[in-house]
């Protein structure tokens, strides 16, 4: 089922803080709508954990992959 999560709740789902996640939806990485407030649908929210799977988001507007670590 597809539901509208305040940011809030998208930080604590990424594990990371709201500012992040402010971030993510200026740089265009995380699509958001504002109804009031800031919300991205849960759907967004799965899209974007796969789009972005392997990739380092630490600065979104220089993405990089992540190197594997084998020993």
């Amino acid at each position: 089922m597809n539901e509208l999560l305040e940011v809030a709740e998208v930080a604590k789902r990424l594990k990371c803080n709201r500012n992040k996640v402010y971030e993510l939806i200026k740089s265009g990485m995380l699509q958001g709508l504002k109804l009031g407030r800031m919300k991205v649908s849960t759907i967004e929210l799965d899209n974007f954990m796969v789009r972005n799977l392997g990739k380092d988001l630490t600065d979104p507007y220089n993405v990089k992959m992540i190197e594997s670590q084998v020993s």
